[in-house]
């Protein structure tokens, strides 16, 4: 397993490139996550809430609940100040890893 401090400045990252294509709720967002590191990282609950927390509160994503499926959910959607900011992140991770590959042997 990876270590959540290497991790801390991406989490935002992953969980706005699941919600780019359609909304999702937490529980959801930590498997997909989780299986799509192959097992080697996995987010905590409180870390995903407050990621989902700050997002909402910075204006990057919009919840709302479903019950339609049976169960009471909250949902969250990227809105487009959202996705510009995973298109930052994306480019500003873009020049991180050029950084540091110059340091690794």
């Amino acid at each position: 397993m990876i270590s959540s401090d290497v991790i801390r400045g991406y989490v935002d990252t992953m969980i706005l490139y699941f919600l780019f294509d359609e909304p999702s709720y937490a529980y959801e967002l930590s498997r997909r996550i989780r299986q799509r590191a192959q097992e080697k990282y996995a987010l905590k609950e409180t870390t995903l809430y407050s990621a989902l927390s700050r997002l909402e509160q910075s204006g990057y994503v919009e919840s709302y609940r479903d019950d339609s499926s049976g169960k009471r959910r909250t949902y969250y959607r990227i809105n487009t100040s959202g996705r510009e900011y995973y298109e930052t992140k994306c480019r500003e991770w873009a020049l991180i890893q050029d950084i540091i590959e110059r340091f690794i042997r």
